[in-house]
């Protein structure tokens, strides 16, 4: 489970203090799906930040299974089980998709595992194990790789910042799967970031960030009419309709 107590995150520029998250407070039950949607500018990607220690908070504390991670550092938080995708990942010239692959899951790879980790996120991956995670490689093509890398690992807590920037429909269908049977296991709390309505259709609960706080959150069907103006239908599982979500 992870709690977040009164988390605020301020910066300064030109001698003024900003404050770009003030007093946030939620929780993630383990297996649950949280997805965090609001406005560009609200302070999602800065939350994603704090959550992973890329940035430190200025007031306000994280919990991660009962202990107090605020102090921890990037890599302690990663050892402690939480997973983070960057809505703009990093290249590194030299390493190859086989390596960080297996970095990433802190043991050793086959190549039979690395290709089903590709094929999960729509990479033809026989052509991609054994090239250089650099320039070479399309923005589309690193989000890919980079989602890859956070499931080749079980954490306890995934974050992943808008993981539909930047790749086309047909791999989105296939992450959309991913993230629906990671969620369907229950042994992985998600928080997705996202503007898409086919992820949001997909939350247990949801929370609007605006303008650094929080607007509204609640569960799915609560929120759903808010923020897409109609009632979200159910199908007789009990299960929201569209997309991906209702199979009977």
């Amino acid at each position: 489970m992870l709690q977040v107590e009164h988390l605020s995150y301020d910066i300064c520029e030109e001698g003024r203090q900003s404050e770009i998250l003030s007093d946030v407070s939620f929780s993630v039950e383990d297996g649950e799906m949280l997805v965090i949607t609001g406005p560009n500018g609200g302070g999602k990607s800065t939350l994603a930040k704090l959550l992973m220690g890329i940035n430190k908070s200025t007031a306000g504390k994280i919990i991660l299974n009962g202990t107090d991670i605020t102090e921890m550092s990037v890599d302690e938080r990663a050892k402690a089980g939480i997973g983070f995708a960057f809505q703009q990942p990093p290249r590194f010239k030299g390493m190859t998709v086989r390596r960080l692959l297996a970095l990433a899951a802190g043991r050793t790879v086959d190549e039979e595992e690395c290709c089903a980790l590709l094929s999960s996120v729509g990479l033809c991956a026989r052509e991609y194990i054994d090239r250089e995670v650099d320039a070479t490689l399309s923005g589309g093509e690193m989000k890919r790789i980079e989602i890859a890398t956070v499931l080749a690992k079980q954490h306890d807590v995934c974050i992943f910042d808008e993981p539909e920037a930047g790749i086309d429909l047909w791999s989105f269908s296939m992450l959309i799967k991913r993230f629906k049977k990671i969620h369907e296991a229950k042994k992985e709390s998600l928080i997705l970031i996202s503007h898409q309505e086919r992820i949001i259709r997909m939350a247990d609960r949801i929370m609007v960030l605006s303008g650094g706080k929080i607007k509204t959150a609640g569960k799915a069907q609560e929120i759903m009419p808010q923020l897409f103006g109609r009632e979200v239908e159910h199908c007789a599982c009990g299960q929201q309709k569209g997309g991906e979500l209702c199979e009977s």
